[in-house]
């Protein structure tokens, strides 16, 4: 039997996935509410598949429980956020998960931890918990590190068919690790140390911020002397060795926005781009901010209730809004003591911020200035009802005349 620890956005479709093809599975999560939500037969997020994933698994036997299980394999996925000032991973939630392990688990037993982690978190803060506990790392008790590699949205595919890292101390141990995810996972899996592991996840997210922040650079460069950033970067990635990606209002999401931060923690001498690279992108929402005020003196309005803000995910399609733009955006507003704005978002059903509408037509029919900030498609098959508004696009998906852009 695999018990799953934690059934949040990634510990509840792995948990699906393995129930769905053939192993015994239980999904533990501290939070009672989501565990009766699971049990009474809803998911707790939306995701395209994720549903009929659910039904396939409570078919093959799956259960959810607040407690945790006596059995000889533990997935960890569980968040690991950032500390704000020291920029290094806070591992509280993975040490509490694996001390619960720990209480319970026979020896013998294997903990994999599945969250993302910096280089050295095992080594740092899992392993001294394994020797205080009384086990003997390597015969008592193994340690993996298999890190997510999915995003919300395409979670469902992605878990069957991207490639995988097993990190292990021993090749036996991430052998057979590597077998329970070949259940499902049609990608090449790879079997390596646990350190190896940590870095190649981390590195994969800051190659992307990295990125990132050079659109959103461009995108600065190029309003400072008003040229068209996009058109910029289509003849620009024509050339064959160029692949400029699209600037945009921030970076959400669990992964990009924070797991680069604990390398700049950990290497803070060394990690120059890096961190250049995380303050630029951090700072798109202060920029979309100004640009806000910059239109509205254009057009003479001095009512903050006429503005709109068109998105609270933080991508499209989803309704995942962790560490999202929109929400960066309000908070650095509230900093300077501005007002909050409408906001609407087709995904959030929730009252998750002031001023939140839950009607597109609504929405609308209040603002003048919209500023859409996700490219959801619904605003996207929508478009011709923003013909007569003063619209602030700042994902480049609304092509009407008049249009601003970052």
């Amino acid at each position: 039997m695999i018990n799953v620890i934690g059934l949040g956005y990634i510990g509840l479709p792995t948990a699906l996935m393995m129930a769905s093809h053939g192993l015994e599975v239980v999904g533990t999560d501290y939070n009672a509410e989501l565990v009766a939500t699971l049990n009474s037969g809803s998911t707790t997020f939306k995701e395209d598949g994720l549903d009929e994933l659910f039904a396939a698994a409570v078919k093959g036997g799956i259960r959810f429980t607040t407690e945790y299980q006596k059995t000889d394999l533990y997935i960890v996925s569980v968040p690991t956020p950032y500390d704000t000032v020291s920029k290094k991973v806070d591992a509280k939630y993975v040490c509490a998960a694996v001390k619960n392990v720990l209480e319970v688990c026979p020896k013998g037993a294997t903990i994999v931890v599945e969250s993302t982690i910096s280089p050295g978190t095992i080594d740092k803060y899992v392993r001294p918990l394994v020797r205080e506990a009384g086990f003997t790392i390597g015969s008592d008790v193994h340690l993996v590190h298999a890190p997510e590699r999915i995003i919300p949205g395409n979670m469902v595919y992605e878990l069957l068919h991207n490639n995988r890292t097993i990190g292990a101390d021993e090749r036996e141990i991430g052998e057979m690790v590597k077998n329970a995810y070949a259940s499902f996972c049609q990608g090449e899996i790879v079997v390596t140390d646990i350190r190896t592991a940590e870095m190649t996840k981390v590195v994969e997210n800051t190659f992307r911020a990295v990125n990132i922040a050079f659109s959103n650079e461009l995108a600065k460069i190029c309003r400072h002397d008003g040229m068209d950033v996009y058109e910029i970067i289509r003849i620009c990635n024509m050339h064959p060795r160029v692949n400029i990606l699209t600037p945009g209002p921030g970076v959400g999401g669990h992964c990009i926005p924070v797991d680069p931060w604990f390398l700049v923690g950990d290497y803070p001498e060394l990690t120059n781009v890096i961190g250049a690279s995380m303050r630029v992108n951090d700072s798109m929402p202060e920029f979309v901010l100004d640009r806000i005020e910059e239109i509205k003196r254009e057009h003479g309005i001095t009512d903050d209730a006429k503005v709109g803000l068109y998105g609270l995910t933080y991508k499209e399609n989803v309704d995942d809004y962790r560490e999202s733009p929109t929400l960066q955006l309000l908070e650095k507003r509230k900093q300077r003591g501005q007002s909050p704005l409408k906001v609407y978002d087709p995904f959030i059903t929730k009252d998750l911020v002031e001023n939140q509408y839950h009607d597109l037509h609504s929405f609308l029919r209040d603002t003048e200035l919209v500023v859409v900030l996700v490219g959801h498609d619904e605003i996207k098959q929508n478009k011709a009802l923003l013909k007569d508004k003063i619209v602030f696009d700042t994902r480049n998906v609304v092509d009407l005349p008049g249009v601003y852009h970052l």
